[in-house]
């Protein structure tokens, strides 16, 4: 069971100092990046300011030793910035399938620019029906579905139609990794483990503890 903190950055300072609070505990750290268009917020890189990733900010990720990143892309058609993406040098790209106009070409797109150890994922809402993301399974490497159904925000109720989800999923294709990111705590981890995730995304339950260490170590020992 892989246990990936997740931050929502406001700019650069705030996307290292809270890394400084986790990096030492996991391998893997989610950044959700929202463009206030997909969804109500907006974050570093995809904030106001600019009217596309920056190069020259995606690339401070590559100066940021010691933890792999994944970037969930809350953002309107996230495939038009692939380009910009795969510079990142983040090890997972996650896009929403309800927030790309064609799936086909974004998977086109990655194929022709993507390296070959940059993994892909797939994130559905729990308000979306599962079966949608069935003929994309092949193209991915890991399906994440959501685990509120507001999202772009921490902190939200746990949303139980993520457990029908995951086990349809598991059903369907016995050997897909499925991450489950929002409203994932010390009480809903067990649930979904059981339904079959491999991966959990948690926010609010690491940053907002008392002891993110012990509660980093708590999740890990639940599998």
């Amino acid at each position: 069971m892989e246990i990936i903190p997740a931050i929502m950055p406001k700019d650069l300072k705030d996307l290292k100092k809270k890394l400084s609070l986790v990096s030492s505990y996991v391998d893997t750290v989610q950044l959700d990046l929202m463009d206030g268009k997909f969804v109500a917020d907006s974050t570093w890189l995809f904030d106001p300011i600019h009217d596309k990733p920056s190069l020259d900010e995606i690339k401070e990720l590559e100066k940021i030793k010691g933890v792999n990143f994944e970037l969930d892309l809350m953002v309107k058609n996230a495939g038009e910035y692939i380009e910009q993406l795969v510079e990142s040098k983040a090890n997972r790209l996650i896009f929403h399938i309800e927030a790309e106009d064609s799936l086909a070409e974004l998977f086109d797109n990655i194929e022709t620019m993507a390296k070959s150890k940059l993994e892909v994922g797939l994130a559905i809402n729990t308000t979306t029906d599962i079966e949608e993301v069935f003929p994309w399974v092949s193209k991915v490497d890991f399906i994440q579905c959501m685990g509120i159904e507001d999202i772009g925000f921490q902190g939200q109720p746990f949303d139980e139609r993520v457990l029908e989800q995951v086990e349809r999923l598991r059903e369907e294709y016995p050997d897909v990794t499925i991450s489950v990111d929002g409203g994932v705590n010390l009480e809903t981890a067990p649930q979904l483990i059981k339904a079959g995730v491999n991966r959990l995304v948690i926010g609010s339950a690491i940053f907002e503890s008392e002891n993110i260490k012990n509660t980093i170590k708590e999740f890990q020992n639940l599998a």
